[in-house]
């Protein structure tokens, strides 16, 4: 039937509605559409490569439910890409299989008899990568011990690398960044990315199918281990005894084990104090909120791979006001590249608040005085650095002092917050520079016009 596609894809939103929370599903289901049905294999039209990424690693075990149920066992999987750098005439450029058979067990690699090292498949994502993985000082003690350890794995004293900090800030794309570095400049290691969750299923199965001696033969043969996620092996006592005599093993051997999760070893609840101890033998670096800056680096990053231009002040204002981590700053792109592709819109401030709502409930309209300091100095030629520094050079303080109107003006910072930004000056000096400004608009005309101009640049960035 012509429609069958459309009626089979209906379906299984019914089913993925259930499974996912309902922000992600406007975000990342509502801009797919159906494109075909072949036999069993169902195309689906999405946005990007970086879309058909995103759902294909966080929401799988919704689709393979869907899909399962709606089209049997042998269900399969194809993305069509819309070309996200043709913005106001989408047009496809490519079918892209991902993930053709959508199994509910994968098949354990320790469970294919007389298994040799180099047929191991390391489950590594190769879009993880040092060079795309900005670094600030949120993540740079994390990032330069993961260098360390991708030169020489097992052979610092980075072992294990113990990788923390919330959801969404970087964890898994530096550790398997690390496994990817390894495994292409020593081809004869072993790499192995697992997930704490999968490596506990395989456990169990190997228990039900008495193949316990298999499993840990198979973990005892990987020269660089990285398990994700390590807390939820809390209170799995039997799973924590196998991997506590793996991991001895390993880290007797000289092999390089990295771990990450949540928290802290110290923090983790339901961990035997024996593994606590041992993830503290190497080195705890944690990864913290990315700053405006880094945020901004970040988003640099992202348009630069996919080849996408946003506006100066769109990029500003996603950095102002998504902050709680990497991953959702992704999202947010995403949506707003699909947004102008799939309803030929241009990509403005409009579009941003629209996208940015439906992530955050409450959007911040004020300037940062990072911007306006960068703002001011662009207008200037000179670097923002500069009106931080101690120098009488009259271009210089003529800029700083415009920079401190600006911030007093459009912006909600105390006067003390805004001195502290300009390298540490009391609020007596911004008071002074203010006052300076407000006679320079009464008097010069040509300073009026450069204020003017510079002005309605910072106002262009709020949306009201």
């Amino acid at each position: 039937m012509y429609n069958e596609h459309l009626q089979v894809w209906d379906e299984c939103l019914v089913i993925i509605k259930k499974m996912v929370r309902e922000s992600a599903y406007k975000t990342w289901f509502e801009k797919i559409t159906p494109k075909s049905l072949d036999g069993s294999t169902l195309v689906l039209q999405v946005p990007s490569k970086e879309h058909a990424m995103y759902i294909d690693e966080h929401f799988i075990d919704a689709l393979q439910v869907s899909l399962h149920t709606t089209l049997g066992p042998r269900a399969e999987l194809e993305y069509f890409i819309v070309n996200p750098r043709k913005l106001h005439k989408p047009l496809p450029y490519e079918v892209k299989p991902t993930r053709k058979d959508i199994r509910t067990n994968s098949v354990n690699p320790f469970a294919i008899p007389g298994i040799k090292k180099q047929s191991i498949d390391s489950q590594l994502n190769e879009s993880y990568r040092f060079d795309n993985f900005i670094e600030g000082d949120c993540n740079r003690l994390a990032r330069s011990a993961g260098i360390a350890v991708a030169k020489k794995p097992g052979k610092t004293s980075f072992n294990p690398l113990f990788i923390f900090g919330d959801v969404g800030l970087g964890k898994t794309h530096l550790a398997q960044a690390i496994g990817n570095q390894v495994a292409e400049h020593s081809e004869d290691k072993t790499v192995l990315y697992v997930s704490s969750e999968k490596f506990t299923n395989q456990f169990i199965e190997s228990l039900q199918n008495n193949a316990v001696s298999d499993f840990v033969n198979f973990y005892q043969m990987i020269d660089t281990l990285i398990i994700d996620d390590i807390q939820f092996l809390e209170n799995k006592e039997k799973t924590q005894d196998i991997f506590f005599t793996i991991f001895n093993h390993l880290h007797q051997s000289g092999k390089q084990l990295i771990l990450t999760s949540d928290r802290p070893p110290r923090d983790l609840k339901g961990i035997e104090e024996r593994l606590i101890s041992r993830f503290k033998w190497g080195l705890s670096a944690d990864l913290q909120l990315p700053s405006l800056e880094t945020r901004m680096a970040i988003i640099q990053s992202k348009l630069s791979s996919e080849e996408v231009e946003l506006p100066p002040s769109v990029i500003e204002f996603i950095s102002h006001n998504v902050r709680t981590n990497v991953r959702e700053i992704e999202g947010v792109l995403i949506s707003i590249v699909a947004e102008a592709a799939l309803n030929n819109r241009d990509i403005n401030l409009d579009l941003a608040k629209e996208v940015i709502g439906k992530f955050i409930d409450n959007i911040s309209n004020e300037l940062t005085v990072e911007y306006i300091q960068r703002t001011v100095a662009d207008y200037f030629g000179i670097e923002p650095s500069k009106l931080k520094e101690k120098t009488r050079k009259r271009l210089i303080v003529r800029a700083r002092q415009l920079s401190m109107y600006l911030a007093k003006q459009l912006s909600n910072k105390s006067l003390k917050h805004i001195g502290n930004a300009f390298g540490g000056r009391d609020h007596s000096t911004v008071v002074h520079a203010c006052k300076t400004i407000e006679d320079l608009l009464e008097k010069d005309n040509t300073f009026k016009s450069e204020f003017s101009t510079i002005q309605k640049q910072l106002k262009s960035t709020t949306v009201d």
